[in-house]
């Protein structure tokens, strides 16, 4: 690919200009090459592991660019560690996590730890630092003692790079561990992502009009890899974590043949797993599932999801097709392979601690709320960050760091109402404070559901409840269609 086909990485700033470089090609125009066919059969292979010891875990990490294998082919693009996936850093509740982020991008960055209860500020979850290129920055995370155990992950998140970064591999997993291992005869982390390659293995630069829609990558994969293929014994109990690393892609997931039960999503354990045939993540959601296995091949799918379009609501007319749209089957993320003898019966599931005064402390449906809040989540014409033909909002405003737009008492509870007035959904998280959803379009939700990542539906609206415990300081809450949030769709809120 010559110079005058191509543009250095950039990320789509305040001014809405590329900007920066990251060492990594995008291609102008992603029908210019020829695509080459992803190779698929591959063994599955899982992400370095690092796991702490004596109560912490120190790790660097480096962002930078370079040849990296996705779907059984070269290609250029961003990882931790020269992985994509980046390593999965295994903590304990109680443990401290100390990281030094590297960049050696061209770009600015940061990190954030998703779904963590971490302090948000100085050198913690804090997503106003900026590590600028060449440069180092120390963060520290202490996770308290009664952390949550589950499925979490890292990634950057600087204002305007966060898709870009993303989408060209910049994730890693981190799982919190239960104090009382579950009984499984194996463990796998399946980090699934979405990214476009040209033909010469770059990652493509999307349209604006794609930012606007949310990018949806035409190679859906598991680890970096295209439907990769794994083997086991009929009756084998697995514990799967799930993460969707997705910019803008849901994953409602299906794996027919076989016998899944729900442990939790996002955080922590339900006190029962549920049996599911079909599990949604929305982009940033995690799920802890286990799989008793039956013999026979099973293939774990993204079946369709119709998340809405911003269509027509500048008078244009239908947009263009979302790539990698899976077809009525649904895309093929993995195979897995069951034969050979019985396994032995797995041990029985060890019972969660029995509940106090027979309820569970942390239901806030019973807590004193201070505040009750609106927020909405509104996309429709408009000139949008940087003259976009559309703009992002929460709250008629779009995103300012300078700017607090949510002040909250420390150790409150407030319920906050999520609408979306817009044609497309709109997933929204809250840093370092987890939500207790309570009523979605309506529906009483008995007993109430834990999420990072809730899902406001297009025209729909969800109620949650938010414990402002622990911690003080600024984070934010965002659209996690991370285009969306890049275009300004994301608020600051201090606790104090």
């Amino acid at each position: 690919m010559s110079r005058r086909s191509a543009l250095l990485l950039g990320g789509l700033g305040a001014a809405g200009t590329v900007a920066g470089g990251a060492g990594l090609w995008w291609t102008l125009d992603s029908r210019s090459s020829s695509r080459s066919a992803p190779v698929t059969g591959a063994d599955l292979s899982q992400p370095s592991e690092l796991r702490s010891t004596g109560g912490r875990l120190e790790v660097r990490l480096e962002a930078g660019a370079g040849q990296f294998p996705l779907a059984g082919r070269q290609a250029q693009a961003l990882g931790y560690n020269g992985g994509i996936p980046g390593p999965t850093l295994r903590l304990l509740p109680g443990d401290v996590l100390n990281v030094r982020l590297a960049n050696s991008l061209d770009q600015p960055t940061n990190l954030h730890v998703h779904g963590l209860h971490v302090s948000p500020e100085g050198s913690g979850d804090n997503v106003f630092v900026v590590v600028n290129p060449g440069a180092v920055h120390d963060y520290e995370y202490r996770l308290p003692a009664d952390h949550p155990p589950g499925v979490y992950w890292y990634h950057p998140h600087h204002h305007g790079m966060v898709a870009d970064q993303i989408f060209a591999g910049l994730f890693g997993a981190i799982i919190v561990e239960d104090p009382d291992p579950v009984p499984v005869s194996t463990e796998r982390v399946l980090v699934i992502s979405d990214t476009t390659l040209d033909g010469g293995g770059n990652v493509v630069r999307v349209s604006q009009m794609e930012r606007m829609l949310g990018r949806e990558g035409e190679l859906i994969l598991v680890n970096g890899q295209s439907n990769p293929e794994f083997t086991a014994m009929p009756g084998q109990r697995e514990r799967w974590r799930l993460i969707n690393a997705c910019v803008a892609r849901y994953l409602a997931l299906r794996l027919d043949g076989q016998q899944l039960q729900l442990l939790g999503m996002d955080s922590g354990r339900f006190r029962t797993p549920s049996p599911v045939e079909e599990l949604l993540l929305a982009p940033g959601n995690r799920a802890d599932v286990l799989v008793t296995t039956a013999a026979g091949n099973s293939i774990l799918r993204a079946a369709y999801y119709d998340r809405g379009s911003m269509a027509g609501m500048m008078g244009q007319g239908p947009g263009p097709r979302r790539t990698g749209q899976p077809d009525a089957a649904g895309a093929a993320l993995a195979t897995l392979r069951v034969a050979g003898s019985t396994a032995a019966s797995p041990a029985p599931l060890s019972p969660l601690p029995p509940l106090p005064a027979g309820r569970d402390p942390d239901d806030l449906r019973t807590a004193a709320v201070a505040a009750h809040r609106q927020l909405t989540l509104s996309s429709g014409a408009g000139m949008g960050m940087g003259g976009a033909m559309m703009g992002f909002t929460i709250n008629g405003r779009e995103f300012s760091a300078a700017r607090t737009d949510t002040t909250v008492a420390a150790g409150s509870v407030e319920e906050w109402t999520l609408t979306n007035p817009s044609p497309m959904d709109h997933p929204f998280h809250l840093h370092v404070w987890p939500m207790q959803v309570i009523e979605e379009g309506g529906r009483v939700l008995d007993p109430p559901e834990w999420r990072d990542v809730v899902n406001v539906p297009a025209q729909g609206r969800v109620k949650v409840r938010v414990a402002f415990k622990d911690f003080a300081g600024r984070a934010v809450y965002h659209c996690h269609i991370l285009d969306h949030e890049d275009l300004g769709m994301m608020g600051v809120i201090e606790v104090r």
